[in-house]
């Protein structure tokens, strides 16, 4: 069962079981969806589906953020549990130690040695994590890295 057929049946499971969470993150995943394969004329792959579940995912942690700085603590966790639906299609995180290590493949293959070569870098690292590591984490230990060098 593909990405894409998993996030339909467990929308239609949301929408028996009336959980509001789910179904908000779900409606608003596969209308991302949709989205994307109008602008792209096609139907797309699990990777470009990995793409869209994690830019969903920032969002809705961007979101509790800022509800919980203006004191809206309810709006912050309805948020959190959307962010807590779309984490479980994302494949299982990488541990720091095997970002490390992943990250300084990048650089070697590269042959990196200063922040101007960061972008090369991140391309590459993000590539070989495959949705396994958020952006944010790749690029702090990649700014770690090559500032050291």
């Amino acid at each position: 069962m593909s990405l894409k057929q998993r996030i339909a049946e467990d929308l239609k499971q949301a929408m028996k079981a009336r959980d509001a969470a789910a179904l908000s993150a779900l409606r608003l995943l596969k209308s991302a969806i949709t989205n994307r394969e109008i602008e792209l004329g096609s139907d797309i792959d699990d990777s470009e589906l990995l793409r869209l579940v994690e830019k969903q995912l920032k969002q809705r942690r961007e979101s509790a953020k800022i509800y919980r700085q203006a004191g809206r603590s309810e709006l912050a966790e309805k948020e959190e549990k959307e962010a807590s639906v779309l984490q479980s299609y994302l494949p299982a995180q990488l541990a720091p130690e095997e970002l490390e290590r992943l990250v300084d493949e990048a650089i070697a293959e590269l042959g990196a040695s200063s922040m101007k070569q960061m972008g090369p870098v991140m391309k590459a690292a993000v590539a070989k994590a495959q949705g396994r590591a958020e952006s944010k984490a790749i690029s702090d230990v990649v700014k770690r890295k090559l500032a050291s060098r």
